[in-house]
């Protein structure tokens, strides 16, 4: 927790040399409380003290980075145990599971398998982002290292399940480049496997028998000096599983306690191994209660569009709504002799809308106006959806593109029909219908 303006001011010199541009050490420490200034502005503070103010000032969940480059991705960071608190800082990351005991086809399949998944969704890229490369209990260190190698061409974050340090050790020799999260420090070799990860300057994953044993031997880690680290709360059940991930959150968030500030990995590969409906259910579960990482045994578009599609709703700031970018949508292969539909940019209005039309079959020039990502009622209640936005929206970027001059607007907002053929003439404005499931019939007999 930051410390007050009081708790500063204990550790200054208590000079008020006004050096720092403050008339007294009081006043400055007041302001660094308050964020106004940085705590090195004052010349006479230990480094102990300013180490002190900057560590408590820290989030209480430490942010966490593994990859390299455009897959770089943070982990952690979150201040609140609610969405509706405050935004969610670093979204859930799925991995696909790949081991040492599966069959060769198997694991070709899974490879061939994961990057079938990508596709786009409201402007953000929806993939597996991670994999999992778990080490059997009977391979040895060229079985894994082979396995490694082959995950290396997916192109994604590795996350090396392997508790055998030797065996570690070669497979990082391999991808420690990609900075990979090394998941294996448990209470029986967590200090080997800490400078090893250290040495490679990678995430280490730590894991325990239980939720005491995760405990210590995070702690135990702390004082090693390494806090790169992230916690497996994979425990023994399901049950034990959410136990120990709501746990160690709360640990952090409420309590205030860094050695549970760390984000999580839930391995579901594990936890409901072979039945991937209850995984697909779980990791819904565990993406709103608390996995920054999950763990499952595939990623199909079956998983996919629910999860994801959860997840983007979990980690929208809940103050900014989703919107899509303003513009002209050409569907179902229109040109400039196409009709004319506009709406809202909502995201959902988007989507809904232009998936009647796009059922239709008709050719349409979606031209989707800037209404601050408000629905079409709510927009023109606002007055941003109205006679005035639309014709300059369809004067400036419609016009020059487009022939066809028959507009249709949504049947919500019939009124701006007299304003819009006003300021629009030689526009034919049409009302549409009121709801979207009538478009398809109503384009059609247009």
């Amino acid at each position: 927790m930051a410390l007050t303006g009081i708790q500063i001011f204990k550790l200054t010199p208590k000079k008020n040399c006004k050096e720092c541009g403050c008339p007294t050490c009081m006043a400055f420490s007041m302001k660094v409380a308050q964020g106004a200034l940085k705590i090195e502005q004052c010349p006479h503070l230990s480094e102990e003290a300013i180490a002190s103010v900057k560590e408590a000032a820290e989030p209480p969940m430490k942010t966490i980075k593994a990859g390299v480059g455009d897959q770089e991705l943070a982990f952690g960071g979150e201040t609140v145990l609610f969405r509706h608190e405050k935004t969610f800082v670093s979204k859930t990351r799925y991995a696909v599971a790949l081991c040492t005991d599966m069959e060769d086809s198997v694991i070709k399949a899974k490879i061939q398998e994961i990057p079938k998944v990508d596709y786009e969704r409201i402007g953000e890229r929806m993939y597996t982002e991670m994999v999992y490369v778990d080490c059997g209990a009977d391979a040895d260190a060229k079985t894994y290292t082979a396995l490694v190698e082959k995950a290396c061409t997916l192109g994604r974050i590795l996350i090396l399940g392997c508790k055998n340090a030797k065996i570690a050790k070669s497979a990082l020799e391999i991808c420690k480049d990609l900075k990979p999260i090394l998941n294996g420090a448990d209470a029986s070799n967590y200090q080997e496997m800490s400078a090893l990860a250290a040495q490679a300057g990678v995430v280490l994953g730590v894991s325990g028998k239980d939720i005491d044993e995760i405990y210590d031997t995070t702690a135990a880690i702390e004082k090693l000096g390494n806090r790169n680290l992230v916690i497996d709360v994979t425990g023994g059940s399901i049950k034990e599983t959410f136990a120990n991930a709501v746990m160690i959150r709360r640990g952090a968030l409420k309590e205030q306690d860094r050695t549970c500030g760390y984000p999580s990995i839930v391995n579901l590969a594990k936890a409901a191994k072979g039945d991937h409906h209850m995984q697909t259910a779980l990791a819904s579960l565990f993406t709103m209660k608390y996995g920054s990482i999950i763990v499952m045994e595939q990623m199909t578009y079956a998983e996919a569009l629910p999860l994801f599609g959860l997840r983007q709703n979990i980690f929208t700031d809940p103050q900014k709504p989703m919107k899509v970018e303003p513009g002209i949508y050409l569907l179902n292969g229109a040109d400039e002799n196409s009709l004319v539909v506009t709406t809202v940019d909502f995201a959902l209005t988007y989507f809904v809308v232009s998936g009647e039309l796009e059922r239709s079959g008709v050719p349409v020039n979606f031209a989707i106006n800037d209404a601050g990502g408000l629905s079409v009622l709510t927009s023109w209640a606002a007055g941003k959806f109205s006679g005035s936005s639309i014709a300059k929206f369809i004067q400036e970027q419609v016009e020059p593109k487009v022939k066809c001059r028959r507009l249709v607007i949504p049947g919500k907002v019939a009124v701006l029909k007299p304003d819009l053929e006003e300021k629009l003439p030689g526009w034919e404005i049409i009302v549409g219908p009121r709801e979207a499931v009538q478009l398809v019939k109503f384009m059609k007999e247009m």
